[in-house]
């Protein structure tokens, strides 16, 4: 019960603390579960992460959940969740009730420009931690550059996708580069 407690309030930490989204959260989530509590390993957390990106849902939630379900099965993965969403909830709800006048609030709409701009630093921060922690080699870069290319392409020229489809083309190129690496001999793994 004692652990069940841990990933609650870990979470719901986490949850509490961090504003923008799941990549946001994410170096919060490795800072606590790989570095503080050693629930889980470095290699862990890459793939926790890479699952959590492709399955539906929020991805830090998706993170909590499957951390705890790791450190305490099915009942883990319920606690894990409950405290990642539970300050959000709270404060969304306690928000709405007084929505029109909070905005009105000059200090808050401040408070929120910057919150944005800490958000984007955060995911990009996210991003270059899992980035360094790929396998460098000459895919590595030619994968990223084009997905940043694309995503930059998507940006300028208001292209809409949905992550379905997304997920799809990045599954396809996946399964691609696999078979050409099994053909040749390398690594399938």
């Amino acid at each position: 019960m004692k652990m069940l407690f841990e990933l609650f309030l870990n979470f719901a930490k986490i949850g509490l603390f961090t504003f923008g989204g799941g990549y946001a959260m994410l170096p919060l989530i490795e800072r606590t579960c790989v570095e503080d509590k050693k629930w889980i390993s470095k290699e862990d957390m890459v793939n926790i992460t890479v699952l959590a990106e492709s399955t539906p849902g929020p991805v830090a939630i998706n993170c909590a959940t499957f951390v705890g379900n790791k450190q305490k099965g099915v009942l883990g993965a319920v606690f894990a969740t409950l405290g990642m969403i539970t300050p959000s909830f709270i404060i969304i709800y306690a928000i709405s009730m007084f929505l029109e006048r909070f905005i009105e609030i000059k200090w808050v709409a401040g408070a929120f420009q910057g919150i944005k701009i800490a958000v984007g630093i955060l995911i990009i921060d996210s991003a270059i931690r899992l980035f360094t922690k790929l396998d460098k080699n000459a895919l590595t870069y030619i994968i990223t550059a084009a997905s940043f290319a694309a995503m930059l392409a998507f940006d300028i020229f208001a292209v809409k996708l949905t992550s379905v489809v997304l997920l799809l083309v990045a599954g396809a190129i996946g399964y691609i580069v696999f078979r050409v690496k099994k053909g040749r001999g390398g690594a399938a793994e």
